[in-house]
């Protein structure tokens, strides 16, 4: 299921423009906006889990908005309230219609994620829970993009109607603990703005590519990844979930280092480790204190060491050299390993993001020694070579580079 074709189409998100018929600052995608949702859908389902007692499928939480985004990308064109009062009144037909776009334009997607798909849009008594926790991260994400534009769009027809109507959303919603405390703004609605901040750092910021992408776009393509990479691997739900929400978190330090390019890393012995070094010491002192000490262990663990194989027994974290190994620990503590990382396989969806970002550039004719290098660079590291299952070769070989991209 992981392809040329899925993941080139996954990156269409970076191309669709929100609220683009606004005053608006650059760094307003759906791929982005998708991404802050997902974090957003995180702190509503912990707290909802946490105060108000709550059992919740997280796969099915992750999987319905993967279905999401995916949808949205094909309805790409439909203002948002015209495109709600059509899924009100029309919803299956364009579902089916959706469906029959991806299964063209995706070989395998039929078979590899649209029953998922199908039952999380179609059936309306299916994971109603989970259901409302994502509208509600979808409205409080428009929400926090709606407040930045809002003092340039004053006065312009319509604006007031817009915030009435997402005011009113989330008000249909505030029975979620999640919401509750979002909308007093405390110390989780501050962590919100934190991780926002990613929308508007650059990947690649010493070249131009197109399309951009922001760390926050990233994240959410190496979560998908991850998502279907576990998927692969035939991995439980916990550790589907738990590979999902560190691709999720993976690059969070970065919203105080900003985004290091590896060159940089690798010029000098010992600098890469001082980098972690500081962005652990940056995470524990400005992240961690936002959110509820519950969820603070959580973080780090997806925040640091985040590509070493991993489980957790109690609240020790062990490495992992093969899955043999992992099998062993298993058996050995019955019941008690959880929060299992395939942080190698987490490692090459991170490097096959960067990859793809530099290929789709490249394809639409902006070229630089960056680019044309990381191309250079990547498909050799990975020519050939499986992961923890997962034949990373194989995906790389489905992109082909051109020759003229390497000419001097």
């Amino acid at each position: 299921m992981l392809n040329k074709e899925l993941i080139e189409f996954l990156y269409e998100a970076a191309h669709i423009q929100r609220w683009n018929d606004h005053i608006r600052p650059h760094g307003f995608t759906e791929l982005d906006k998708q991404a802050h949702k997902m974090i957003i859908l995180y702190i509503l389902a912990r707290y909802e889990e946490e105060d108000h007692g709550v059992t919740l499928d997280w796969r099915a939480l992750i999987e319905g908005g993967i279905a999401e985004f995916l949808h949205r990308i094909v309805l790409t064109d439909i203002k948002p309230p015209v495109f709600h009062q059509l899924m009100k009144y029309h919803g299956r037909e364009l579902n089916q219609w959706v469906y029959e776009q991806l299964s063209e334009r995706i070989p395998g997607f039929d078979q590899a994620f649209l029953p998922a798909m199908q039952r999380y849009l179609d059936n309306h008594t299916y994971k109603t829970k989970e259901k409302r926790l994502l509208r509600a991260a979808h409205y409080m994400a428009s929400q926090w993009e709606f407040n930045i534009i809002y003092p340039f769009n004053k006065g312009i027809y319509g604006i007031e109607k817009t915030k009435e109507e997402i005011n009113n959303e989330i008000e249909n919603h505030y029975d979620l603990a999640g919401v509750q405390k979002l909308r007093l703004r405390g110390k989780t609605s501050k962590f919100v703005d934190l991780v926002g901040q990613l929308r508007f750092q650059k990947r690649w910021s010493q070249s131009p590519r197109v399309p951009e992408t922001s760390v926050m776009g990233h994240v959410l393509i190496v979560a998908v990844l991850a998502y279907f990479c576990s998927v692969r691997i035939g991995a439980d739900d916990d550790r589907l979930v738990n590979n999902f929400l560190c691709g999720l978190f993976h690059d969070l330090p970065e919203v105080l280092t900003r985004d290091i390019i590896s060159p940089v890393k690798s010029s000098v012995s010992g600098l890469d480790k001082l980098i972690k070094d500081i962005e652990r010491k940056q995470v524990d002192e400005k992240i961690l204190p936002l959110l509820p000490d519950s969820w603070a262990d959580d973080i780090e663990y997806y925040t640091q060491n985040e590509f070493a194989d991993k489980y957790m027994i109690g609240s020790e974290i062990s490495t992992f050299a093969s899955e043999e190994a992992l099998n062993t620990a298993i058996e050995a503590h019955r019941g008690e390993v959880h929060k299992v990382i395939d942080g190698e396989i987490l490692k090459g969806c991170d490097h096959l993001a960067a990859f793809v970002e530099a290929f789709l550039s490249l394809e639409h004719g902006i070229s630089s020694k960056h680019l044309t290098s990381a191309i250079r660079d990547l498909k050799a590291k990975y020519t050939g070579r499986v992961i923890g299952g997962v034949d990373f070769g194989s995906i790389y070989d489905q992109f082909k580079p051109r020759d003229r991209w390497f000419e001097e």
